[in-house]
């Protein structure tokens, strides 16, 4: 039995073929709890960050390539303590057999290892989703898609160099020298491009709107439908469809009309030069009534704001919740201006001349 065992074959003895072979089978047979095991150590290091990291989808998408990961790294570590075998030990275009083979086991690890970074970066993808749901956020599900296949991008560029430089022996230097110059070319090609990318970060850092609020920019009034990487798609209040760049978007006055606390009715009334000082103090006493038998308005100010030859001129100001829907808004408004109208009839009140129209700004 010694000497069976101790039988060269290929530049190896059997009881090293059956070492080695005994290694790659634990390694394959206990693979499933090794890489749990390790897995796990990796997600306590991550719910250090986070503590209500799912360990369920962890699991499912780190399990897998750490597996064949750990089982490749044992099984190089195995075979390497083997004799490489004289009967292989030849050349293909000027390279051994032996460097050819080296080359594809360091190509295979740096495969799988960018493959289990991935899968991480899939992770962490799910865990900014599952807050941005709960914030409602809908413009950081957008930009999510992008961030998560930029890096992904990044880490397979740099997969190819590594494999180059390990596996092909080729030095990297030159080539990422090579590939800053092709790199500023094409930023200096694509710079209105890059501006509005950069952009689209600062409106996804800095919030000053979110798909489904109501702004105001470049004399346009309308709902934001969609926040993209190079423009912002807006619904206009007549129903049309524009595109602003996201640049303009981020330099301009925006006014974003959702955001604002109350909804502001500002009227300006044009009285008589003729009427007296008792009926304009009536005037405004019967519209301070009016206004305060409104549940829906939360302030108002009704005062006389100026006066002259040609007319003594009131302002009514009032405001209501931002939640109030445009029709009740509307309904409102009419309503008030009728009261306004009456309360003007029962005094008597007339509107000066050559200004007889109400003037009115809705804020």
């Amino acid at each position: 039995m010694q000497n069976f065992l101790h039988h060269q074959l290929l530049n190896n003895t059997i009881q090293s073929y059956l070492i080695v072979s005994s290694i790659i089978l634990i390694a394959v047979v206990f693979k499933k709890y090794i890489s749990k095991y390790f897995a796990g150590l990796i997600f306590r290091m991550l719910a250090r960050f986070r503590k209500n990291t799912h360990k369920k989808e962890f699991f499912d998408l780190v399990v897998q390539p750490l597996s064949v990961f750990l089982v490749l790294i044992v099984s190089f570590i195995a075979l390497d303590r083997l004799n490489f075998p004289e009967l292989l030990d030849f050349t293909v275009f000027k390279t051994s057999f032996k460097t050819i083979i080296d080359s594809i086991s360091n190509g295979i690890l740096i495969a799988i290892f960018i493959w289990l970074c991935l899968r991480l970066i899939d992770f962490i993808a799910v865990v900014i989703k599952e807050e941005s749901d709960l914030s409602k956020e809908v413009n950081e599900n957008q930009l999510l898609v992008f961030f998560k296949d930029f890096f992904k991008a990044i880490l397979v560029l740099i997969g190819i160099l590594l494999i180059l430089q390990f596996s092909f022996h080729k030095h990297i230097g030159n080539l990422l020298t090579s590939l800053s110059l092709v790199g500023a070319a094409v930023a200096l090609a694509t710079k209105e491009s890059l501006e509005n990318l950069i952009a689209s970060l600062i409106i996804f850092f800095d919030k000053p709107f979110s798909t489904g609020e109501t702004v105001k920019v470049h004399n346009f009034t309308g709902t934001i439908e969609k926040i993209g990487l190079r423009s912002t798609r807006i619904r206009t209040e007549s129903k049309t469809y524009i595109t602003v760049p996201n640049k303009q978007m981020v330099d301009s006055i925006l006014d974003n009309i959702s955001q604002r606390t109350q909804r502001r009715v500002d009227i300006k009334l044009n009285l008589d030069v003729h009427t007296s000082t008792q009926e304009i103090k009536s005037l405004i006493k019967a519209i301070q009534v009016s206004l305060s038998n409104e549940s829906v308005i939360e302030n108002s100010l009704v005062y006389l704001n100026d006066t002259g030859k040609n007319a003594h001129i009131i302002t009514i100001e009032y405001y209501t919740s931002p939640e109030q829907s445009i029709e009740a808004f509307i309904a409102l408004k009419e309503k008030i201006n009728f009261l306004i109208i009456d309360a003007m009839n029962e005094l008597k009140i007339s509107l000066a001349e050559n200004k007889g129209e109400t003037q009115a700004n809705n804020l």
